[in-house]
């Protein structure tokens, strides 16, 4: 429905209303909201008409208006998805999107659409503010110290850190995605299919699904030094055709060097041998999984 509402009000905007909604986007960082003076300066346009545009505007959902103190503005997340979706339209990326989601979760959208050359791809739509702020600000080292950062910032922050991780683990064969383009917070990436781990019908086999996995966490470490963060049952899709994986969402990856890698690395291996146990009777001992990686990784870093 989110991105439905969206195109719907993309498809209504002129192209002085996509300026506005930058020079918004823009000074967000400096006004919790954006006032009135301000946007007409930067536009360069009288108050009567860019209050007529922004009245527009807010009916269509993509600004919110704040009259109190004075009358302000900030970009709704539908604001911000015309953004990211006016890019992808430009720069040619995306000619048709599925508007019936491939997965919803609580910190994105991802949907089905179509490259211009008529490519199946994946778009990934970050939405930071479905979680707690406080949360967001504790557990994701994008956020850093910055005092004064929207949460539409933070869906743009985590997506450009996703990118980040998929080039990187891309370039040294790891089963992911293949990224293709990143605007806001929005990911563009190859076209994957797979069941989630804990919906897959029961494995042939289970015990080489498991190294596979290990095998990329392996990797990613070594040789791209990235450590997923907050790998589960929930982020891994298996292709019931083949037997392939797919490691998926990736905006809260650590590097390889963080004070805190080994930690994050053992609960992600954890998480994975926790699951085949449980679900498979599989056992595999996590010390000496860890050994193998971390003895390997420091032997690598001589």
């Amino acid at each position: 429905m989110a991105l439905r509402l969206s195109l719907h009000a993309y498809k209504k905007l002129e192209s002085l209303d996509l300026r506005m909604l930058q020079i918004i986007e823009k000074n967000m960082a400096f006004y919790e909201y954006v006032p009135m003076e301000v946007i007409c300066r930067r536009l360069r346009r009288d108050e009567k008409f860019v209050s007529r545009r922004l009245k527009f505007l807010n009916e269509l959902g993509v600004v919110e208006r704040l009259k109190g103190a004075y009358i302000g503005y900030i970009l709704t997340s539908r604001g911000y998805d015309c953004l990211a979706l006016n890019v992808l339209v430009k720069k040619r990326i995306v000619s048709n999107i599925n508007l019936a989601p491939l997965g919803l979760g609580k910190e994105s959208d991802v949907h089905l659409a179509i490259s211009t050359s008529g490519d199946k791809i994946i778009l990934k739509f970050h939405r930071l503010g479905r979680i707690s702020f406080r949360q967001t600000r504790r557990f994701r080292d994008y956020v850093g110290e910055r005092r004064h950062i929207s949460w539409l910032y933070q869906s743009r922050l985590a997506a450009q850190k996703e990118y980040e991780a998929l080039k990187i683990l891309h370039s040294v064969k790891v089963s992911v995605p293949r990224p293709i383009f990143q605007n806001r917070h929005v990911v563009v990436m190859s076209y994957f299919s797979g069941i989630p781990l804990y919906k897959v019908p029961p494995l042939s086999d289970p015990l080489e699904t498991l190294r596979t996995i290990i095998q990329n966490v392996r990797i990613a470490h070594l040789e791209a030094g990235v450590i997923h963060g907050d790998l589960s049952e929930y982020n891994v899709l298996v292709d019931v055709r083949n037997g392939s994986i797919t490691i998926i969402d990736w905006p809260q990856w650590i590097s390889s060097t963080h004070p805190l890698a080994y930690f994050y690395i053992k609960r992600d291996i954890e998480n994975i041998i926790k699951f085949f146990r449980r679900k498979y009777k599989i056992t595999m001992n996590l010390d000496e999984v860890l050994k193998d990686i971390v003895e390997r990784g420091e032997g690598t870093a001589e």
